[in-house]
């Protein structure tokens, strides 16, 4: 260290206590970085790279404006990287040496609280683990919205990682023992792009406990294992350790149960399309785009919750059928709600910023705004026949005492920074007001000596004016200098065609404003911060609101997307049977229009229908009609009406699918290994309440291969899992299951030929297909002619080929030879001991009593034989 400068050592210092983050160190009016921090953050921001003396060599450096570092600061978190701020604090006037420094936060990717870096739309989890990978404690906490979530996980490793997935973490922070696992690690890095730290708990247990009784209410009725108790521990620790400020906006602590809600794992998520589109990655055409009516942000956060995590209690989905009918039946209601949710601002995160201290008087005054609409929603709602609307009507504060502080203090359009003045009120504080006259009564002893000075020189254009640097002035051109009085006047600043002056009494009189607006500003600060930290005391009460209002909000969407596409209410119980009669696919018929798709029926049960194997061509409707079963069933357990003229939907704990062909090129997974990956993973997880999709399983390897794959699955699923499961396939061959599986029901989509083209009805209907025609899809899809026509007569040969082996095959079983008695005779037989063991499966077989699958599997190994 001695080798270099004093202020690098000190930046050295600060720097080994964050190793992991960018460091910010403020110089003046940049943020500078020094060695490897300014090599790397030039390369990222691309920023110019430079060099400064540190000593006894230059050391690396690069810089940032301070007044535009948040553009930057965004970038490297959008990264994934961690910034820490580095302040000045201590006047340098003052200092002694180098200037103190300090670390005031860490910007971490789950750490968030700047609005422009954050999605209005979407919560921002950093999440906590501990424990074992066969028991972890989890925490998810999202610092921007104050909420905090806690559960244990005892299950398989697959199922943790599917429950830290419906959180979608951009941070996700290990304890120690954890990190000592390497096939929970592996999995981790696999399936998250989130950024990992490993995190080792500082604090004793006992100082620990304290810390969070005093900082979630109810702590110790929810957290009552130690494992808790130390999850808790990790994620606060680490957010105070970051934060370095108040998080006491962070006490709504939920402690729930992961298996009291359907599950969906990545693969479902994506595949039906959940929040994201699978063309683009975007909101647009995803369930979540259709859905989001909302008129607030904290509403369509609470939406994505709620698909993230459908109901599995029928009560709890029954008192949300409630509202939207309730809504449905009275349009008028739901047209004065909407009017006025629409009025309200997101009161989870104005709380949060307020409780954090980085509002400014805009957020108190939106703030207010919000609440002043409560009242009225409040009647409106208290006033219905709706129960539950009812009730949330009784529970909304309406904080009429944080109303009218605000409005007693703030100004109504105040500036956006708030150390600069003019947001205080006049009348809020006497200090304040003698000092704003004192400001005005000198704007106007300026005006009138202005006046006062022209009268008695005789020169018209003299005036008086200000600016920062010399203060206040009387300028004079130099055409009139000879008009001045001798000795009155004290020279300033000389100008090109002007001279400006001072007199004693501007002097004074400037002395007196300049303070007076000084003190003006410094007391402005201090009495919002004063109102903002009072306001901050009642975020208790402005969550409990925002919630209510949020669930509010997502229950009026629910009703405004079922009367536009005519959604019914749904029987949802808890036995076998899943019902669907005239279904659609919610989002394919908001694209496409209601009048341009086919409904289909659908149902499952665990009686006779537990699995239905569908067949017929491509672009047939198939993967539409899988997809529309999984979505119904989504929708009626989170509470949503559904699209189809009836619907019966027994709860489902859990959705599989397997839709869709992708490579992980970054996992090192083929298209094949990713699609028996996620079949796997639904055999093991399922239980006979899930629901599981499988679409073309075993299509990745040879047709043997696949085909028995296919048919192992189907039959493991039906004789071992007892779930619910739609099974698409172009392997015709496994209709013939149908009569050794009693719960395996044919069906297929429906098309016709006409004039050598094929039709597509979009119909699913009882029965299996008998062809795929895949050339008439290739055809439809623009491929030349001429490889359409050398298809069709290669597809022609092939089935003549497979004709003939029919044919053979029938021959061979009656080939009647009986080695024995032509031995016995003493007769040679002229076939060789290979021949003789050919011929002797041939005959023993009976391919009258098999399945076609089963005659081809026998074909393959005849044919391995014969070679």
């Amino acid at each position: 260290m001695a080798q270099y400068t004093p202020m690098i050592q000190q930046y050295l210092s600060i720097k080994a206590q964050y190793p992991d983050a960018f460091l910010f160190f403020r110089l003046g009016d940049f943020y500078e970085m020094f060695f490897e921090d300014a090599e790397k953050a030039a390369q990222e921001l691309e920023i110019t790279l430079t060099s400064r003396d540190g000593g006894k060599e230059r050391v690396p450096m690069c810089g940032v404006p301070y007044h535009s570092a948040h553009t930057y600061i965004e970038k490297l978190i959008e990264k994934g990287y961690k910034v820490a701020i580095c302040e000045q604090v201590e006047n340098p006037a003052a200092a002694k040496g180098v200037v103190k420094r300090e670390v005031v936060r860490v910007i971490t990717p789950g750490t968030i609280m700047e609005e422009n870096m954050l999605v209005d739309q979407e919560n921002n989890f950093l999440v906590a683990l501990a424990g074992s990978s066969s028991s972890v404690a989890l925490a998810a906490a999202d610092l921007s919205t104050g909420e905090c979530h806690i559960t244990e996980l005892n299950g398989s490793m697959d199922f943790v990682l599917d429950e830290i997935a419906s959180y979608q973490p951009r941070e996700v922070v290990l304890d120690e023992t954890l990190t000592r696992e390497k096939t929970f690690m592996d999995k981790l890095h696999v399936r998250f792009k989130a950024v990992i730290t490993p995190f080792g708990q500082k604090s004793s247990e006992a100082e620990l406990e304290q810390k969070l009784a005093g900082q979630f209410p109810g702590f110790a009725d929810i957290c009552t294992t130690s494992l808790l108790k130390r999850v808790l521990g990790i994620l606060f620790s680490y957010l105070e350790e970051t934060q370095k400020r108040s998080l006491e906006h962070l006490q709504r602590l939920r402690r729930y149960d992961a298996r009291q809600y359907m599950m969906l794992d990545d693969a479902a998520r994506r595949n039906l399309e959940l929040t994201v589109s699978l063309s683009d990655g975007k909101k647009r055409g995803s369930l979540l785009w259709l859905l989001d009516r909302t008129a607030t942000s904290m509403g369509s956060r609470l939406l994505k919750k709620w698909l993230d995590k459908p109901l599995l209690n029928v009560e709890a989905i029954k008192e949300r059928q409630e509202v939207v009918r309730a809504f449905l039946a009275d349009y008028l209601l739901l047209d004065d709600v909407k009017d006025q949710l629409k009025q309200v601002y997101d009161l989870e995160r104005l709380a949060a910023r307020i409780a954090f201290g980085s509002a400014n008087a805009r957020d108190l005054n939106a703030l207010k705004r919000s609440l002043q609409v409560i009242p009225q929603l409040k009647e409106r709602l208290i006033l219905t026949s709706c129960s539950r609307l009812v009730q949330l009507g009784e529970k909304m504060d309406e904080c009429a005492d944080v109303v009218a502080l605000i409005d007693r203090a703030i100004v109504e359009e105040p500036p956006v920074s708030v150390k600069e003045g003019g947001m205080i009120r006049d009348g809020y504080d006497t200090k304040l007001d003698e000092y704003r006259t004192v400001q005005k009564n000198g704007k106007s002893w300026i005006t009138e000596l202005e006046q006062k000075e022209r009268e008695a020189t005789g020169i018209r254009s003299l005036k008086v004016g200000y600016n920062r640097v010399f203060g206040y002035y009387i300028e004079v051109t130099k055409a009139n200098l000879h008009l001045l009085p001798e000795g009155r006047y004290q020279r300033k600043q000389t100008l090109a065609n002007a001279e400006r002056f001072v007199t004693p009494e501007l002097k004074e009189r400037e002395q007196l404003i300049l303070t007076a607006a000084e003190k003006s500003v410094d007391l402005e600060y201090e009495l919002f911060t004063e109102v903002r930290t009072r306001v901050s005391a009642e975020v208790g009460r402005l969550q409990t609101l925002a919630e209510l209002v949020a669930e509010l909000d997502v229950l009026h969407a629910f009703a405004l997307v079922a009367r536009e596409y005519s959604y019914v209410c749904p029987v949802v119980h808890t036995g076998d049977r899943l019902y669907i009669e005239a279904g659609r696919h919610p989002v394919v018929e908001a694209v496409a229009g209601e009048a341009s798709f086919v409904a289909n029926d659908s149902e499952l049960n665990g009686t006779d229908r537990q699995i239905l194997l569908i067949t017929g061509p491509n672009m047939a409707g198939k993967s539409t009609y899988m997809r529309q079963v999984a979505l119904i069933t989504i929708l009626g357990q989170i509470g949503s009406f559904v699209p189809a003229s009836k619907a019966e939907i027994s709860i489902v704990d859990r959705i599989f699918t397997r839709i869709g062909a992708a490579d992980d090129l970054v996992g090192g997974r083929s298209t094949f290994m990713v699609e028996m990956a996620e079949t796997c993973h639904a055999l093991k997880e399922a239980t006979p309440r899930s629901l599981i999709l499988l679409d073309e399983v075993g299509r990745g390897t040879s047709t043997y291969d696949g085909m028995a794959l296919a048919q192992a699955i189907v039959e493991y699923i039906h004789d071992h899992i007892g779930a619910k499961t739609l099974f698409s396939t172009h392997y015709h061959e496994l209709t013939e299951l149908d009569n050794p599986l009693a719960r395996l029901v044919n069906v297929h989509a429906q098309c016709i030929e006409k004039n050598g083209k094929v039709v597509f009805l979009h119909r699913i209907v009882p029965g299996g297909a008998d062809r795929s025609y895949g050339i008439h899809v290739a055809e439809l899809a623009g491929l030349p002619e001429q490889v359409v026509q050398r298809a069709k007569a290669l597809l022609s040969e092939l089935e003549g080929r497979e004709q003939r082996a029919d044919v053979s095959v029938g021959q061979l079983s009656l080939f009647d030879w009986n080695p024995g008695s032509a031995q016995e005779a003493g007769k040679p037989s002229g076939i060789s001991e290979a021949e003789k063991e050919v011929l002797e499966a041939i005959r023993s077989v009976d391919l009258m009593n098999k399945t076609p699958f089963e005659s081809m599997q026998f074909l393959f190994e005849l044919k391995q034989k014969l070679k």
